[in-house]
């Protein structure tokens, strides 16, 4: 987000709050990070069904990391890391089953 106090003459109105601005940008950030994600994740799921012909593993897969989206969206810390852990599974299962 671009820094408004290093401009001269420009800042944050009155009538505006900068640290609610802020704090709105940084859960559209994290929100984006943890969408693509879960996206990438069922991408992933739909390969492994429809190449490696496992379909169950693959609904297990967007299940599984639909649930870690929302642990990554409940806990700041964990964020966009909970569904790499389901994407690298998958993407693992894929090349070498």
């Amino acid at each position: 987000m671009a820094e408004s106090h290093t401009v001269s003459g420009h800042a944050y109105s009155p009538a505006m709050d900068g640290s609610t601005h802020e704090q709105t940008y940084r859960g559209f950030v994290r929100f984006v990070e943890i969408g693509t994600g879960v996206v990438i994740c069922w991408v992933l799921a739909l390969a492994v069904g429809g190449i490696r012909e496992a379909w169950m593993l693959a609904i297990l897969g967007v299940v599984v990391s639909g649930a870690a989206g929302a642990v990554g969206a409940l806990a700041p810390a964990v964020g966009w890391r909970a569904p790499l852990v389901v994407a690298i599974l998958l993407a693992l299962y894929l090349a070498f089953a």
